[in-house]
């Protein structure tokens, strides 16, 4: 590993640290979303203590944490796999975060975002799968988690490449649903618009 590479880790961890949910519930006066709803720092909390708008900013942000630091590996010619590592340092940032206790969302729009630079067709594809798996169901975890699942054969039509690391942060995205994977099987899991929400 070569020390840009390090260095590249080390500021996705740090960027994904950065709490969206908590910074912009904080300067719009809602509550902590670690305190109230699912008690997670994410969009979806989000939506249902402070609305749409307060939601899509936190939404943009988290992507962001995730879209920065991997642009601009790709830019620097890092290889694949490393560039994969760097998503994943994102993603660990916003689900253990440093500078908010370590207590984080669930990492699916941050991991959106690392995935974006790929290619437009691929973030097409995985927000559409995404989409219609929470119209018809209206489960947010089972979407997010179908997707997850889908995105590393997308990769591998569009840019075999970077199926390896995108695997990997799949697989990182359904470790962190572990809880709602077990509700789910359990028919406890809330379906969005209902119940004390459990996904970001």
């Amino acid at each position: 590993m070569t020390p840009l590479v390090l260095t590249m880790i080390i500021c996705a961890y740090l960027l994904g640290s950065i709490s969206s949910a908590v910074l912009i519930c904080r300067v719009l006066r809602l509550p902590d979303p670690r305190a109230v709803g699912s008690h997670n720092p994410g969009a979806t909390n989000v939506l249902r203590i402070g609305g749409k708008k307060a939601a899509i900013a936190v939404l943009l942000c988290d992507m962001l944490k995730g879209t920065l630091p991997v642009w601009g590996g790709y830019y620097l010619s890092i290889d694949p796999l490393m560039l994969g590592l760097v998503g994943i340092a994102a993603c660990l940032g916003h689900m253990y975060p440093l500078f908010f206790h370590f207590k984080g969302g669930k990492g699916v729009a941050t991991a959106l975002g690392a995935i974006a630079p790929i290619g437009f067709d691929l973030t097409g594809m995985v927000i559409a799968t995404w989409l219609a798996v929470a119209v018809i169901f209206r489960y947010s975890s089972l979407a997010a988690l179908i997707t997850v699942l889908l995105t590393p054969f997308y990769t591998w039509m569009v840019k075999p490449q970077y199926t390896l690391p995108v695997a990997m942060l799949c697989c990182l995205i359904v470790l962190r649903h572990q809880q709602n994977i077990k509700r789910l099987f359990t028919g406890t899991e809330p379906k969005v618009g209902e119940g004390k929400p459990s996904n970001d």
